[in-house]
């Protein structure tokens, strides 16, 4: 029995893997919340990608040091956006019986969404590189994801692991560690301005000089498609910086809910 359970999810998960590797160039689809309130159109929006009243939603809550309540929440905000089915991923620390769980639902999810909490906890468990690498081969497979707080901050590659001097602009005083990395080139930073992280973020792309800095408050999401077009959602601005090619001077702009960058040309559309 134990076996024939083996061989099944291996099989969901070197299809999902194949399906990755001949997906079309362009299908990803992605929700960063910075925190807060998740503002009610993207979270629409969000259940409109995973399939609406038919989707399927995998709520990963390993950042959370309570994540029966954070799934809770998590489930109430989709269920009034519309989601069909909204399942909680096994919580951490996972087991064998549990990552095969875990990998049987990512395989059925129509969207896959993580909480907030502390970020570091989600890349501990992602240690476990074949999990790394089947979450990054979902989204690319065109699965919706998303996330908020520490489950925006996972989004980045290097990811900020929250450590920082305030006071300076040096990005070696912020502490960082690997990430999903899903938007290439891309680091997002969450609680934006409530928690004025501004002095970390800059600090990071100055040693970063051809990375994009993303800042979102709380309140406030971006939605980005085609890992190209985003769309600001929410009550405040998203802060952008980043050079000029790779050299100074250093660009700024701030984009108000219902706005449009283009990530690869990093400008406003």
């Amino acid at each position: 029995m134990g076996n024939t359970r083996t061989r099944r999810i291996l099989i969901g998960t070197l299809a999902v893997m194949a399906f990755a590797c001949f997906s079309v160039f362009g299908q990803q689809r992605l929700l960063v919340v910075g925190g807060g309130e998740r503002p009610t159109e993207a979270m629409k929006k969000f259940v409109e990608w995973s399939g609406g009243a038919k989707s399927r939603l995998l709520m990963i809550t390993w950042a959370s040091g309570v994540p029966d309540e954070s799934f809770a929440a998590l489930n109430k905000g989709f269920q009034a956006a519309g989601a069909g089915i909204v399942e909680h991923a096994p919580v951490r620390p996972l087991d064998s019986e549990k990552r095969a769980r875990f990998i049987e639902q990512l395989n059925n999810a129509t969207g896959v969404f993580f909480s907030g909490g502390d970020q570091n906890r989600i890349m501990d468990v992602l240690a476990d590189d074949q999990l790394l690498q089947l979450i990054k081969a979902k989204y690319n497979s065109g699965t919706p994801f998303g996330g908020t707080s520490a489950g925006a901050a996972v989004m980045s590659d290097p990811m900020m692991t929250g450590e920082a001097d305030l006071k300076i602009l040096d990005g070696k005083k912020v502490g960082v560690r690997k990430g999903l990395g899903l938007i290439p080139n891309v680091i997002f930073d969450q609680h934006f301005l409530v928690r004025q992280r501004y002095g970390r973020l800059f600090g990071l792309i100055i040693s970063n000089p051809r990375m994009l800095g993303i800042g979102i408050d709380e309140d406030t999401a971006v939605l980005i498609e085609d890992n190209r077009r985003l769309t600001v959602s929410g009550k405040t601005q998203v802060m952008f910086v980043h050079s000029n090619n790779g050299k100074k001077p250093f660009l700024l702009s701030f984009l108000n809910s219902g706005e449009v960058f283009d990530l690869k040309k990093r400008k406003q559309r």
